[in-house]
């Protein structure tokens, strides 16, 4: 029985009540209205319906009306019929964006309603206990989360999706597919924040061996033993802050599940099957999308992005080893003999401390303190110097 329904006939059984009351003489009209919570005018047009037509006489005749804003039944049927044939399986959410790219003019509950009475999605679960979350930051950039989820984006294929998101807005800053993450993955999400936005404050992310030295499994990470993306984001002033459990990071866990639901569907939908082409859908169409649907404005107008004037970020988003220099002037690097060049500052750097760059996508250089000796390619060719273009 519906509430409306359940109100009628509670109604009904008070004014049984009152109205015996009032037909023995044991109440006035004005206590039997006050029974019923009305006033003693309305008490008494109860009282002619109820003599005319009995207690049938009491129920609001608007119930038995057709709403002249239900849709016709031709438009839910053309609705249910488009989802069975093209978006099987697509959550109602998901399914409205589209349906209102379409020209649907219709909410998304009813979206939802239409879909659910159809059996073509299951009602949600009621929800639990309450639980207060966490406030968002108050400005973008003060808080930026960093996280990947493994599945299988294509069919048949698995890979990972890297997302880096603002704490304060939702808003997707860098998303893109790799083989396996990697600390070269975690590197480039902060890179393209930076390119993109700027310096932001703080960086918050799970306790992953990427991240993080932890001693003991389980225990708390070690803040002085930086790993290479721990010394990177150190560089540049970057303060992080370790998520101690799944919980304390839900904010970034719960953007996967529309990913999971959308991505897989859509990259289908497109004929989508290799990497490259999909994460060109992703930065042309999928993210700004995305973003237009689930950001949420700042608690606070303004930013707390600074401009990054530092100099080239891919020397400084980068792995970084320490090695000395061989006595025939070249340096040991995994298996690979890098030859440092001649220049004009030294005879040779035989024994001397230098810095090996290895960047994000896989090419190398080598410093010694502030000057670069040379660049070379992953396999360890040297790469010719660029030459400043000519104003």
């Amino acid at each position: 029985m519906r509430r409306t329904e359940l109100l009628q006939e509670i109604r009904k059984m008070r004014f049984e009540e009152a109205y015996e009351g009032w037909d023995s003489g044991r109440l006035t009209q004005v206590e039997a209205a006050r029974l019923l919570g009305v006033c003693e005018r309305t008490f008494r047009r109860y009282l002619a319906r109820f003599e005319s037509s009995g207690l049938e006489g009491l129920i609001d005749r608007r119930l038995m009306q057709v709403s002249h804003k239900r849709a016709p039944l031709d438009e839910v049927l053309r609705l249910t019929e488009h989802y069975r044939r093209r978006h099987e399986g697509w959550s109602a959410k998901h399914f409205h964006t589209w349906y209102k790219k379409e020209g649907g003019s219709r909410s998304s509950t009813w979206v939802k309603n239409c879909l659910q009475e159809a059996g073509l999605r299951p009602k949600g679960r009621g929800r639990g206990v309450h639980r207060k979350r966490r406030e968002r930051s108050p400005l973008p950039g003060l808080m930026i989360h960093q996280d990947g989820n493994i599945h299988e984006w294509v069919p048949g294929q698995k890979c990972d999706l890297i997302v880096t998101m603002d704490d304060a807005t939702n808003a997707h800053y860098a998303l893109f597919f790799v083989d396996e993450e990697g600390t070269a993955s975690r590197l480039r999400g902060v890179r393209e924040v930076i390119e993109s936005r700027g310096l932001f404050s703080r960086f918050y992310s799970d306790r992953g061996s990427h991240y993080w030295h932890t001693p003991e499994a389980g225990g708390k990470v070690d803040k002085k033993n930086l790993t290479q993306f721990g010394q990177a984001l150190h560089r540049l002033g970057i303060e992080r802050i370790p998520a101690c459990s799944p919980e304390a990071r839900g904010r970034s866990e719960r953007m996967f599940r529309p990913h999971q639901e959308r991505l897989p569907r859509e990259l289908v939908l497109y004929g989508i099957t290799d990497m490259e082409s999909a994460n060109r859908t992703l930065s042309q169409s999928y993210r700004p999308a995305f973003n237009a649907e689930f950001m949420q404005p700042a608690m606070e107008e303004g930013s707390a992005f600074v401009e990054w004037i530092g100099g080239p970020l891919e020397d400084i988003l980068c792995e970084r080893f320490e090695r000395q220099v061989g006595s025939d002037n070249c340096v040991s690097f995994e298996n690979m003999k890098l030859q440092i060049p001649s220049d004009r500052h030294r005879c040779h750097y035989v024994k001397a401390k230098v810095a090996v760059l290895r960047r994000i996508e896989g090419t190398l250089a080598i410093y010694h303190g502030p000057r670069k000796l040379a660049e070379y390619e992953a396999d360890g060719r040297i790469r010719p110097p660029r030459l400043k273009a000519v104003a």
